[in-house]
């Protein structure tokens, strides 16, 4: 298990100093996101929605796979015995100083005092609506689970009291937990924290197995990334989560950020059994309306020829189980 003292060497995806797209994914410069941001006409979004209190959720069976959705990209995902967070986000604001960013429109469906025991944390990259550092604190702070990710972030972590951290290059398998594997995998986007360290730190998903059960997580990606290479390698996965949201303008977001057509496209090139709509309803982050992904994708299961029982979107709160094949 690489630690979070891991050292990145040159490969197809690093060049000894930053992190890159092998297929040659551009990143979005400074000057076009000026350019976005002088020219955007953004649908409004709701102040806030006022949820109704979910209870917190019922284990499910022990040979199942079971998704709940917390909100944005947070899930908790529990395999067999397991219980599994995916890129924690419990504060009001995605942003530095918990002051800036983008303002959450609706509470977290489920709080921290809320979920079983979690025995780790998947994150998937560094940006701030994934990356929180006060949720990962909480996180920490009541089951200290290790996080699971991308080479560059654990000391970035570490250094400000999140630990232990498991860091892997692309492909590259741990077992945080006895009989809890999970291997990080490509996605097609880019990392920054700060204005000085874009993509020294590595973005990517995972797949995660457990008994008989398997489940990727895509966190942030656009379309075509690796999605077909993914379910060669590992299979194709009985639960998929799959961002929907954050996708207009096209021009600007489509290479980082897939909307929900690109999304049924990478539900179809894993193979997968069942997949589970996130990143959607909870920040305003780009200029689609709050309810423009639900639409869409009802529109892209359609066309693709995909039941509306094997792409799901979900409730706030709702758990949604399937069986391992």
């Amino acid at each position: 298990m690489r630690s979070s003292a891991a050292i990145a060497r040159v490969s197809d995806h690093f060049d000894g100093k930053r992190f890159f797209d092998p297929a040659g994914f551009p990143n979005r410069n400074f000057r076009e996101f000026l350019r976005w941001r002088r020219s955007r006409q953004p649908a409004p979004w709701p102040e806030w929605i006022a949820d109704r209190p979910m209870r917190p959720p019922l284990a499910p069976r022990p040979s199942d796979i079971a998704a709940t959705y917390i909100g944005h990209a947070t899930v908790l995902l529990r395999m067999g015995c397991f219980a599994v967070l995916t890129d924690p986000m419990f504060s009001l604001r995605a942003g530095p100083l918990g002051r800036l960013g983008p303002k959450r429109v609706r509470a977290p469906a489920l709080d921290v005092d809320d979920l079983p025991p979690i025995d780790a944390v998947l994150l998937s990259h560094n940006h701030y609506d994934h990356m929180d550092l006060p949720s990962l604190r909480r996180v920490r702070e009541r089951w200290h689970p290790p996080v699971v990710t991308g080479l560059g972030n654990g000391a970035y972590l570490s250094a400000r009291g999140i630990d232990p951290v498991v860091e892997l290059d692309w492909w590259e398998r741990a077992e945080p937990r006895p009989g809890l594997a999970v291997t990080y995998v490509p996605s097609q986007h880019w990392s920054r924290r700060r204005p000085w360290d874009a993509n020294r730190m590595l973005w990517g998903g995972h797949v995660v197995e457990a008994g008989d059960g398997r489940a990727y997580f895509a966190g942030d990606t656009g379309y075509p990334a690796r999605f077909a290479e993914i379910s060669a390698r590992h299979g194709a996965p009985d639960l998929a989560l799959l961002p929907i949201g954050a996708y207009e303008p096209r021009w600007f977001m489509a290479q980082m950020h897939m909307n929900p057509d690109d999304a049924v496209r990478a539900h179809l090139d894993l193979g997968a059994r069942l997949s589970v709509a996130i990143h959607f309803g909870t920040f305003p982050l780009t200029d689609e309306a709050i309810d423009a992904p639900a639409a869409a994708l009802a529109t892209a299961l359609a066309e693709h020829g995909v039941p509306e029982t094997a792409f799901r979107l979900p409730s706030f709160g709702e758990t949604i189980a399937i069986a391992p094949a």
